[in-house]
């Protein structure tokens, strides 16, 4: 089921990431077009990275229960990703739905995703250090 759980979560980052990428920041609500093109720029690179991480992310799920490092690792990029986000509604109020939806996912649904794998990998360790004996 956590195999499950992190697939359809890797459509986020692969399906926004990507049309991101192909759209460019016209995708977002008030950018005039052409838009500034350090914005365009910018918004592109960080896109394609987005995008990378729902790839990184998908390379966890054969085999989750032996990923903890580099899930890990690739949850607090999400996670830093969120606090970023929520200083910017902190100081400028809060985005529109899309980006409500990816503050939820990046502070609530990814740590979530983060301790359930944990769980599942320590019981997979325990089941190994049982058989191995």
């Amino acid at each position: 089921m956590l195999q499950a759980a992190v697939a359809i979560a890797c459509l986020v980052p692969l399906s926004m990431g990507g049309a991101s990428v192909i759209l460019g920041p016209a995708i977002l609500s008030g950018i005039g077009n052409p838009p500034p093109i350090d914005l365009d720029s910018h918004f592109r690179y960080l896109s394609g990275i987005f995008f990378v991480l729902g790839i990184a992310f998908a390379t966890c799920i054969p085999a989750i229960e032996t990923k903890t490092a580099r899930f890990r690792l690739l949850g607090l990029m999400v996670v830093g990703g969120g606090l970023a986000r929520a200083f910017s509604a902190f100081e400028y109020g809060l985005a529109s739905d899309g980006h409500r939806f990816g503050l939820v996912m990046e502070l609530g649904v990814v740590p979530l995703l983060m301790l359930w794998q944990g769980r599942v990998a320590r019981r997979y360790r325990g089941q190994n250090e049982v058989g191995a004996t």
